[in-house]
């Protein structure tokens, strides 16, 4: 029997500390929360990609009174992304999440979903994303998905090539 050891670096610092085009991503991130559809849970959440030419793609979540018939703000703007740009590979996502009169303190993270939708985008495109989590008090990034999902499930389960 044997452990296996996984580590995953995660870049930790302010909004202030963030270089220009961070700012910019996150900045697009925030006014997303703008266009959420969340009346039932009153958790907005905005998202923005920034694609290898430079445009800036953004979402936001959409509810539905049937719960699992709404989307996420990072699956909604990959998928926009991906339909508007279909060859272009994303370079970053920022995302950011609004609840009760303000920006969450800590920064908001994507479910597992979202991870496995941003992984098939980054295999795909053979090209690391970027995953930028906006909080008021600190930012998280990672420099590529499989940072958030490691032992991930992908073309080499099906017997694919990636």
């Amino acid at each position: 029997m044997d452990y296996l050891n996984l580590t995953t670096k995660i870049l930790v610092y302010s909004y202030d500390e963030a270089s220009d085009s961070i700012k910019k991503l996150v900045d697009e991130a925030k006014k997303a929360i703008q266009t959420s559809y969340s009346p039932y849970s009153d958790f907005k959440v905005g998202a923005a990609v920034l694609l290898s030419n430079g445009e800036i793609v953004k979402g936001s979540n959409q509810e539905n009174a049937a719960y699992p018939s709404g989307l996420c703000a990072e699956r909604i703007t990959l998928f926009t992304a991906n339909s508007g740009y279909p060859e272009m590979p994303v370079e970053a996502i920022a995302i950011a999440a609004y609840h009760d009169g303000g920006f969450t303190d800590a920064p908001c993270t994507p479910c597992g979903a979202c991870r496995q939708v941003m992984l098939e985008i980054e295999n795909r495109y053979k090209n690391r994303i970027r995953v930028i989590m906006y909080g008021n008090d600190k930012i998280y990034e990672v420099a590529s998905v499989k940072d958030l999902l490691p032992l991930s499930f992908g073309q080499e389960a099906l017997g694919e090539k990636p």
